[in-house]
C-alpha cells in the first residue's frame, strides 16, 4: 500500500468517525492542522509528507451496573504508515489503577494484533473497550477500598514536548501572547522571533494541548508541529516532570538579528543553543540540514 493510500483511508475512517460520533464529548480531533496536512497530502501529488500525527480523543461509556458514569477515553493517534502499522491507542480511567491500566492497553493492543492487521480498526478497537472495559474496573472495585481510593489517583501523567515552526513570527501581540500563556500553563521552552519562527514548549501533555489550541487560534501564514515528544512518567509526581525538562522558564531567545527588517535569525547560534540543551537533532527537522 502506498503512502498516499494510507493517508486517504486515515481521512475515511476519520469522516466516518465524525459522522457516527458528531459531539465533542463522543469524538474529538486534537489537532485539526494535521488533519489538514494530511487532506492536502492526498489531493496534491506533489506535497509533501504531514508533518504531525493525526490525534484525536474516543470517548466511551460502557454498561456498568454499579458504576454507570464511568467513561473511559482513548486517546489515539494514526501513524502515517496506518493502516499497515496499528494506531497508537492509549484507554485511561479514573477507576482504573496504573497496572488495570496496563493490563486493558496489553490486552487491546494483542486483541488488534491478532484482528486487525492492516485494516482501519478504529471502531473495532472502541467496540472491544465498551464490551471488555466493565471487565477491568469489577476488578478494581471488587478490591479492597484501599485499593479503588488509590486507583481514584493513578493517573498515567505524560510529560510531552512540542516543537512548533511557523513562517514567521513578528507581531508583539503574539510574541507576548506565547510568553504570558506559557507561564500562565507552567511550560518552559523558548520562542525564536523573525522568519522563520521558532516555539518549543515543555511541560504536561494536557498543558501543551491547551497551549498548542490556543495559538493555532490565532492568525498565521503558516504554523504546525513540527515535532512532538511525548513521555509517560509512572508515579508523575512534581519531581519526575521537573527532570524532564530542558529549559528552566519559557523566554524569547533571539540570535543576532540581521535582514532588511532585522527579522532573519543566525541559524548557527540557533544550532548552537539547542545543542547546548541536548536538542541539536532537532535542528535538522526544522531546515532539513546538519547544523554546524
Amino acid at each position: 500500500m502506498t503512502n498516499r493510500e494510507e493517508a486517504e483511508i486515515q481521512i475515511s475512517e476519520l469522516d466516518l468517525l465524525s459522522s457516527m460520533f458528531p459531539y465533542e464529548e463522543e469524538f474529538t480531533v486534537t489537532d485539526q492542522l494535521a488533519v489538514a496536512e494530511l487532506k492536502h497530502y492526498v489531493e496534491n501529488e506533489s506535497a509533501e509528507m504531514p508533518s504531525s500525527k493525526v490525534q484525536f480523543i474516543l470517548n466511551v461509556k460502557p454498561e456498568i451496573s454499579n458504576a454507570s458514569m464511568v467513561e473511559f477515553s482513548m486517546a489515539c493517534a494514526l501513524p502515517f504508515k496506518y493502516p499497515t502499522v496499528l494506531p497508537e491507542i492509549t484507554v485511561r480511567s479514573s477507576l482504573l489503577s496504573r497496572s488495570q491500566q496496563i493490563c486493558l492497553n496489553s490486552d487491546l493492543k494483542t486483541y488488534l494484533m491478532q484482528n486487525c492487521s492492516g485494516e482501519p480498526c478504529m471502531l473495532s478497537a472502541r467496540e472491544w473497550v465498551k464490551d471488555h472495559a466493565a471487565a477491568y474496573v469489577d476488578k478494581e472495585l471488587s478490591s479492597s477500598s484501599l485499593t479503588t481510593s488509590s486507583a481514584m489517583h493513578a493517573e498515567v501523567i505524560t510529560f510531552t514536548r512540542l516543537w512548533i515552526y511557523s513562517h514567521h513570527i513578528y507581531n508583539k501581540q503574539k510574541r507576548k501572547n506565547i510568553i504570558d500563556w506559557a507561564k500562565e500553563l507552567s511550560l518552559s521552552g523558548f520562542c525564536m522571533p523573525g522568519k522563520p519562527g521558532v516555539v518549543c514548549v515543555e511541560g504536561l501533555q494536557s498543558n501543551c494541548e491547551e497551549f498548542w489550541s490556543r495559538v493555532r487560534r490565532l492568525t498565521w501564514k503558516r504554523i504546525l508541529i513540527r515535532h512532538r515528544e511525548d513521555v509517560s512518567l509512572e508515579g508523575g509526581g512534581h519531581a519526575e516532570i521537573e527532570k524532564q525538562r530542558k529549559f528552566s522558564t519559557l523566554e524569547e531567545k533571539c540570535f543576532d538579528a540581521h535582514g532588511a527588517r532585522g527579522n532573519h535569525m543566525d541559524l548557527g547560534q540557533l544550532y548552537r543553543f539547542l545543542e547546548e540543551k541536548g536538542c541539536a537533532d532537532i535542528f535538522q527537522m526544522y531546515f532539513g540540514v546538519e547544523g554546524h
